[in-house]
């Protein structure tokens, strides 16, 4: 069933229609009023007409607020100058426009227009006549307008109250989808990073080795096949961290306990072998004496390096490269170095997607990632990294189109 204001919402000019009807018969009621003790005016009928002009006027109200008050507020003056008596009945009309000029318009417009009118009104009704009863006479006119403007500023502060609240609902939806999306993004990045390391890293190695076997397959037989069982270990070892990250990603909140433990700096070793084995010889040198990591640093350390032996894998001329641990009470400086081959168009310093992974990682716990090239030193990665992660903000960086 349809409630009245819902009904008057979805039909506004036929309410508007009903009103101007209902006040019409409270005007003719009115104009037939008279005080006790006092003579009927004469001029009844110029009553009736005034008053019904007046709530003609209602029909406007919406679209013209402070041309209907004004409207409405001569014909109560007018009538009033004839002698009647200024009733509720005989003021609807003003009171009416004094309410959609409350609730349609400022405060300021609302109490500039409403205060003209209740002085023009109250002055009317109490005429030039002063005695005993010009209170009284005041008073009711007065409170009958002003009733009607405090009624319509209460009712446009509440639509203005559910606005603001629709607004910062809105709002807050809004926010969250952005969140929602930027998570989205941040998580696309991290999962894009993670399967870059893995698979970069092994495929190099596996890469390196592939062709090394080859090479010696004629003049050095058993160190061929060797390094044929190394490149078996090589893809049965990337074949797992595919398994464990993909594993995660699709057990997200499950049991995980069958996944390998996430490696750190104390498979340097391996690592190194790895590498070894694949044609790079590492010279690694460590200063200070050796930290014990927070887990995300130790994954953090051993993902850049690997990334960055990596890229000595494919692109070092001597195929020797430098590692340098240096530790201090609170900080884990990574270098790594290696010289580039001249005609390597592709070579390390073009930006691609690891080494943004790698400065990613190190921005992700508060470190700090530096890549320089110069011929003197040759290509060099240096991290700064804290001992223990220091939460730093989401760096989304920009797409990138790389070859």
């Amino acid at each position: 069933m349809v409630s009245v204001d819902e009904y008057a919402e979805r039909n506004p000019r036929l309410t508007d229609v009903f009103i101007v009807i209902a006040l019409l018969g409270a005007a003719v009621l009115g104009a037939n009023l008279i005080a006790p003790g006092e003579s009927r005016p004469q001029d009844v009928w110029v009553a009736e007409a005034v008053t019904g002009l007046a709530c003609l006027a209602l029909l406007k109200a919406r679209e013209h607020p402070r041309v209907t008050v004004m409207v409405t507020t001569a014909c109560a003056v007018a009538t009033g100058s004839l002698g009647f008596l200024l009733t509720p009945l005989l003021l609807a009309p003003v009171m009416v426009a004094l309410y959609w000029l409350a609730a349609t318009s400022s405060s300021r417009t609302t109490w500039a227009y409403g205060g003209i009118a209740v002085v023009l009104v109250v002055s009317t009704a109490v005429g030039v006549t002063i005695d005993g009863t010009v209170v009284l006479r005041a008073v009711g006119p007065a409170l009958w307008l002003l009733l009607p403007l405090a009624m319509g500023s209460r009712s446009r502060l509440r639509h203005a109250y559910l606005d603001a609240v629709h607004a910062r609902a809105e709002h807050a939806e809004r926010t969250r989808d952005e969140e929602a999306r930027l998570r989205v993004t941040e998580e696309r990045m991290r999962i894009a990073r993670d399967l870059h390391e893995v698979v970069a890293h092994h495929m190099a190695v596996a890469n390196a080795q592939a062709g090394t076997a080859a090479h010696l397959f004629e003049t050095d037989p058993e160190l061929s096949k060797k390094i044929l069982t190394e490149l078996q270990a090589t893809t049965s070892s990337v074949m797992l961290e595919l398994r464990d990250t993909v594993g995660v990603l699709r057990q997200m909140g499950t049991d995980t306990e069958n996944l390998e433990p996430a490696p750190g700096l104390d498979q340097l070793t391996d690592l190194l072998e790895v590498c070894r084995s694949a044609g790079l010889a590492v010279n690694l040198e460590i200063e200070g004496e050796p930290r014990d990591l927070s887990p995300g640093v130790d994954l953090t350390a051993y993902r850049i390096i690997q990334e960055a032996l990596t890229n000595a894998t494919k692109h070092s001329a001597s195929a020797v490269a430098s590692l340098r641990l240096r530790y201090s009470s609170t900080r884990l400086t990574i270098t790594v170095t290696n010289d580039v081959r001249p005609d390597d168009e592709s070579g390390p310093g073009d930006h691609g997607y690891g080494i943004i992974g790698m400065r990613e990682r190190a921005h992700s716990i508060g470190g700090d990632l530096r890549v320089s090239d110069s011929r003197d030193v040759g290509f060099e990665v240096v991290t700064d990294l804290p001992v223990q992660p220091r939460v730093s903000a989401p760096h989304v960086p920009a797409p990138q189109v790389t070859s």
